[in-house]
């Protein structure tokens, strides 16, 4: 036990450094392209800083991997430079007990990120976005979902003024977002507030409009809106909104935390849309900490051997080229979830098991005695 908790403190130790390095990389990138991107809106250097710091957590998240992978090959490296891994195996440790700390210790690193930096993620995309639509100025559409309804709201542009907006509310959508059930139109205007609501069996989405059935139309401007609603059995009304909008209006997978994400899915599902995507990244958040000690992994089948002179640097560079190799597998897997082509779990828990099997099976096939 001595031994082991050793070994996972050099690893932790390991992992801090290089994650703390990238961070501040990442930071400096962030701010770089933040000035770059905001260049004719004179935001300065502490309001770049600040959508850098927004943003960075995000792209710091989605490394974890292969900063683990970095962190295990600097580990095995330094444990054969000292000789120690020498003397831990001439101790009579396998090369798989050697390994096991490093491995649980990315277990329990990826399970806290997944429990409070995905969250923390989440949050800050949130900010990111809002303070970058508030310097642009360009967002109007939003899409939320609830517990029994659909919300939307569109602009209502008159030439290239705003004059409104319509605030859409359904009891379902279908998986195309093109078709809405028993839904409610409430016309705001710029000045006057709410004029007109408008109620529909169906809501039909084809380009530039709305096509309404089974329409009842209130004027909320007269003093007895019930007594002079209107009935009509089709009618249009404009928009500027197209499916894709509607769809990306949920946002991305991980600008919802996971612990959100199992009652946004069946959200998105009472409302009629499809939840494949959401359902592939609750899976693989769910398999991250398994992802991260597959990683570790192989950092030890290429670089626990005891090396010296150009056999490092061509460990290494099969080591991390494996990791990457794992990362665009996992990749590849959450693309093929998302198109529905695979399971989510299979999407989600394939890629570590099979990097972790590959892995143990070439630490056993050098594995001397």
């Amino acid at each position: 036990m001595i031994l082991a908790r050793y070994v996972a403190r050099r690893f932790l130790r390991s992992f801090l450094t290089i994650a703390g390095v990238f961070l501040l990389i990442l930071l400096l990138i962030d701010m770089i392209e933040m000035i770059r991107r905001f260049s004719d809106r004179d935001i300065g250097l502490g309001g770049a800083f600040g959508l850098a710091a927004l943003n960075v957590a995000a792209s710091f998240y989605s490394i974890l991997p292969l900063l683990t992978v970095l962190a295990g090959i600097a580990l095995f490296l330094n444990l054969a430079r000292t000789s120690e891994m020498v003397a831990i195996r001439a101790s009579g440790r396998s090369a798989l007990k050697v390994v096991t700390a490093p491995a649980i210790t990315a277990v329990l690193v990826g399970a806290l990120t997944v429990a409070f930096l995905n969250p923390l993620v989440a949050v800050t995309g949130a900010r990111f976005d809002r303070a970058v639509a508030e310097i642009e100025r360009a967002s109007r559409q939003t899409v939320s979902v609830g517990d029994s309804a659909v919300w939307l709201r569109q602009a209502v542009v008159e030439g290239s003024q705003e004059a409104g907006q319509i605030v859409i509310r359904a009891r379902r959508a279908s998986p195309d977002a093109t078709t809405l059930y028993d839904a409610t139109f409430m016309v705001f205007d710029e000045t006057l507030g709410p004029v007109r609501r408008v109620e529909a069996r169906e809501a039909r989405l084809v380009p530039g409009k709305w096509e309404l059935t089974d329409v009842r139309d209130y004027p909320l401007t007269e003093a007895n809106p019930q007594a002079a609603a209107a009935t009509a059995a089709r009618m249009e009304l404009a928009s500027d909104l197209t499916a894709q909008r509607i769809r990306e209006g949920f946002g991305r997978p991980e600008a919802v935390p996971v612990w959100q994400l199992p009652g946004f899915i069946a959200g998105l599902e009472r409302a009629g849309f499809s939840a494949a995507r959401h359902k592939v990244w609750l899976q693989m958040e769910l398999a991250r900490p398994f992802l991260m000690a597959a990683m570790v992994l192989i950092a030890a089948a290429f670089t626990m051997q005891h090396v010296r002179g150009r056999n490092t640097g061509g460990a290494v560079l099969l080591a991390f080229g494996a990791g990457i190799g794992l990362f665009f597998l996992r990749n590849l897997a959450q693309v093929l979830g998302d198109n529905g082509q695979v399971p989510p779990w299979l999407a989600g828990w394939t890629p570590p098991l099979v990097g972790g099997l590959l892995a143990m099976a070439l630490i056993l096939a050098r594995e001397d005695g």
